[in-house]
């Protein structure tokens, strides 16, 4: 376990606790209709970003205790993970609101009232949380591309002096 807090492999609590956060946020609220919040899990985006957070997470962890270098795949989960929530914030409120709307009416049509106003969908806080998570592990990710540059140092030894 001491390996894990090493100076070199610290970074990699970012993506850790990025993973984490993801898979959470999966279970958050994600559409807010009215005064009823609407959990993500249950829809197929949800599980797919909870289960990329898992991934992302255990990623993380393997890279810590092996010491071995998992930034590429990191990426490429963090950029499946921001798509998936970034296509979320733009469709799932609309839809949940076309939702409540069609609810509506058919209460008005079987209650033979007029139809009331369908209440105003907006997005929840486990779309915002993934997005950040997800946004996260895409920028520990790009961290791959940012070569160091590398020091050119002399050693002196005592056979120099001849």
């Amino acid at each position: 376990m001491n390996g894990i807090f090493r100076p070199g492999m610290r970074a990699y609590f970012v993506p850790l606790v990025a993973g984490i956060v993801l898979a959470v946020s999966a279970f958050l609220p994600w559409v807010i209709v009215g005064n009823v919040s609407i959990p993500g899990v249950p829809d197929v985006e949800a599980l797919w970003v909870a289960g990329l957070g898992a991934v992302a997470a255990v990623l993380a962890l393997l890279s810590l205790i092996t010491r071995k270098n998992s930034r590429h795949p990191l990426l490429i989960i963090g950029l499946f993970a921001l798509g998936i929530t970034f296509l979320s914030w733009q469709i799932m409120p609309r839809a949940a609101g076309e939702r409540a709307k069609t609810m509506a009416q058919a209460f008005a049509i079987v209650d033979d009232t007029p139809a009331a106003p369908a209440a105003e969908a907006i997005v929840g806080i486990g779309i915002y949380l993934g997005m950040a998570a997800a946004a996260a592990l895409v920028a520990f990710g790009l961290t791959i591309v940012v070569k160091r540059a590398s020091t050119v140092y002399v050693v002196s030894s005592p056979d120099d002096d001849v």
